[in-house]
């Protein structure tokens, strides 16, 4: 699924809830991602991203 295709089911969930889009952050995830998809995902403008390394080192 592309990000496009994401924020546009995110906008439709939102008017279903009568929340603003705005009220929602996406955070992609990019644990075990190839470094090409991850780049894709930048240039298309979006900067939030959400890892768990510190946690998996902790056993």
């Amino acid at each position: 699924m592309s990000l496009s295709e994401i924020k546009a089911r995110i906008a439709k969930a939102c008017a279903n809830a009568g929340r603003a889009t705005d009220s929602v952050t996406l955070i992609a995830v990019s644990k075990v991602q190839p470094n090409e998809r991850v780049a894709a995902v930048l240039d298309e403008g979006h900067r939030v991203f959400g890892e768990n390394r510190v946690q998996e080192a902790a056993g």
